[in-house]
């Protein structure tokens, strides 16, 4: 052990003063992978093709707590060393040398790849960003290095299993399946993906012949339209808009079960949120269009260029953040692509205020910092140096830097070279100073919006004679909104004649309703909305004790979305009205209950603890599964269980 020690401290010497990628460049790796359910093992077989760059004597993969087993074959001068964290291979490696190696490994990964289980049955899939492929595949951590990966995974023939990449054979055995996917083009490995699981699958061509594979839970069928709305458009919008063809050989999109994020943009295979996965009402409220679109343009910008470390981040997310809202604007026009600006420019500026603002060259900083303040510099260069100068410069950058790794400075110079001056001084503002440049932004939209005049010119903190108007006549929706959320007493039955948005507000910022409102108000039940029919019902049930059975009868079939929001808001009402006796209450109540156990989504399982916290009515079965959430893979699950698990002591 002491020797081992040693010789891997010799071996990080080498690399103190230079990058790996300086001496060798891992061309690809091929792996044949099976998995155990009962002891949530990874097993597989790697054959790793690697050329010498430098005269060296060690190099590296990385690879987390894993067992190897090696085949030396032709390469048996290479020596293996392993410390739990990285394999390295050793020898006097020359200039030029070209080496396939191949061995096995098997590990029981703590992250980046999660075995779940979704209605009984299970499904497993990666997230590699922020997580590092490494933890379940031999891999490397950095995002420099870029490598071909071809994957082979054996699986019960009765599931589905998606990867990166095209599927070039599937091998039917006795009670499994062998498929066989091929990527042609190098990735970083953060991009890895699998997911196995029960799927249907719809298909499309993009414009330039690109499969467009969307995938689906066989249950789901009638959800599959109002999922994947707007997909194909956003496909050849994006590819003609970015001017450089969409460079893999097809593109997937598989929605999953607690997934950690809204989405990832794994090269050729998108995993999404299946909270995203809606019918055609869910769609109004809470659509998977922007975080489709987002995951989209990162093809290009993420996966075919990547950013050379966290300092240039907003390469990544920025350019996939501006690219998502000109594709919605294409769908949704100029006015939905102005306030989105507006809105992101006043999260901003809030940031700033609030001291926690950073320069966007600042590896530390927020989310809305890397995705909304990147956004806003791509629409501010491209409105200073004009459409084709932009265009004809991100094309230009991609092409030059297409599966290689990136830094802000390349992308500026192909601006500067078509621009024809210097950038220095808009660098200086919109990139590295700290504060967002807020006046700057909001007198661009101003130049630029008449929509956005408008919405500024309606002000009703200060209540005058217009604001009635305003609700009245001319004004957009969003200004409409405006005021019933500063003077929503103003609403009267001729504001409910308005659109979908005017009557959400009416049901966030009208709670108690007036008793000369209560018909109209009453019609909201009846909205294409999941979240009107919540917010309605509740204040409804408040506001008249008297009428609560007839609000409870009418929307007993409701569900909601995938979180189950109304049904869940039905129950806790049902269980607080005495009288009304339509219902098994004490089946109901277990249905509460039964809504944290650990087979359901953690949004779901997060709202039913919420109302039996307010109900007072955790049970044992609910505290049972309120410790057991505290070891899910989902940090969100985690802490909500932990705060409420102290709460609950508290209370005792």
């Amino acid at each position: 052990m002491k020797r081992v020690l040693i010789a891997c401290l010799l071996i990080v010497s080498v690399f103190s003063n230079a990058q790996q990628t300086d001496y060798v460049d891992f061309e690809s790796i091929h792996a044949a992978l099976t998995f155990e359910l009962d002891s949530l093992k990874v097993k597989g077989g790697i054959t790793m093709r690697f050329k010498i760059l430098k005269n060296v004597d060690s190099i590296f993969v990385d690879a987390k707590k894993m067992d190897f087993t090696f085949e030396l074959g032709d390469h048996d001068r290479i020596r293996y060393k392993y410390n739990d964290d990285k394999l390295w291979f050793v020898s006097d490696f020359r200039a030029g040398e070209q080496h396939d190696v191949f061995f096995t490994y098997s590990t029981q990964p703590k992250k980046a790849l999660y075995f779940v289980e979704r209605n009984k049955e299970p499904q497993i899939w990666t997230q590699g960003q922020g997580k590092y492929t490494s933890n379940w595949l031999p891999s490397l951590d950095d995002t420099n290095d870029k490598i071909e990966f071809d994957l082979s995974i054996i699986y019960d023939k009765d599931y589905e299993v998606i990867a990166n990449g095209k599927l070039i054979n599937k091998q039917l055995n006795d009670s499994t399946t062998t498929w066989h996917y091929d990527m042609q083009k190098p990735m970083s490995s953060y991009l890895v993906a699998l997911v196995v699981g029960k799927y249907n699958k719809k298909t499309e061509t993009s414009k330039s012949d690109i499969p467009l594979e969307y995938y689906y839970y066989p249950e789901d069928s009638l959800k599959v339209e109002s999922t994947y709305r707007y997909s194909k458009q956003m496909f050849d919008f994006l590819e003609e808009e970015i001017g450089f063809a969409y460079p893999w050989q097809n593109y997937k999109q598989v929605p999953v079960h607690d997934f950690l994020y809204a989405g990832m943009e794994n090269t050729s295979c998108t995993i999404f949120s299946d909270a995203f996965v809606v019918d055609a009402i869910g769609f109004n409220d809470k659509n998977y269009v922007n975080v489709n679109a987002h995951e989209l343009a990162h093809q290009w910008f993420g996966d075919l260029v990547t950013a050379t470390s966290g300092e240039h981040h907003w390469l990544q997310e920025g350019f996939a953040t501006y690219y998502a809202l000109l594709a919605e604007r294409e769908i949704f026009g100029k006015n939905h692509y102005d306030f989105k600006l507006y809105e992101s420019a006043v999260n901003l500026a809030r940031q700033d205020l609030a001291g926690d603002g950073t320069s966007l060259l600042n590896p530390k900083s927020s989310s809305l910092t890397f995705y909304e303040r990147g956004a806003w510099v791509l629409h501010a260069l491209r409105s200073l140096v004009g459409d084709k100068v932009f265009k004809k410069a991100v094309k230009a950058y991609l092409e030059k830097h297409q599966f290689k790794n990136v830094e802000t400075s390349d992308f500026i110079k192909e601006v500067e070279r078509f621009f024809g001056k210097s950038l220095n001084t808009f660098v200086n503002v919109w990139i590295k100073k700290k504060d967002f440049p807020v006046d700057a932004a909001l007198g661009l939209l101003q130049e630029q919006s008449t929509f956005i005049n408008e919405y500024l010119m309606v002000d009703c903190e200060a209540k005058t004679s217009k604001c009635k108007d305003y609700l009245k006549y001319y004004v957009s929706d969003e200004a409409k909104v405006k005021v019933i959320s500063q003077v929503p007493e103003l609403v009267t039955k001729d504001t409910f004649k308005q659109g979908l948005k005017v009557r959400q507000a009416i049901s966030q910022y009208v709670r108690q309703v007036p008793k000369e409102l209560k018909e109209e108000y009453e019609t909201l039940l009846d909205d294409k909305s999941y979240i009107t029919i919540e917010n309605a019902l509740y204040n409804l049930w408040t506001s008249f004790p008297e009428e609560r059975a007839k609000y409870l009868s009418k929307t007993r079939n409701i569900v909601g979305f995938n979180d189950k929001n109304v049904r869940l808001l039905w129950i806790a009402l049902n269980l607080s009205t005495p009288f009304y006796q339509a219902d098994n209450k004490q089946g109901l109540f277990e249905e509460l209950v039964n809504y944290t156990d650990e087979r359901y989504n953690a949004d779901l399982r997060m709202n039913a603890f919420n109302y039996l916290k307010l109900m007072n009515a955790c049970n044992d079965i609910c505290k049972s599964n309120l410790e057991k959430a505290k070891s899910h893979h989902n940090w969100r699950m985690v802490k909500f269980a932990k705060d409420m698990s102290e709460k609950l002591e508290n209370k005792q």
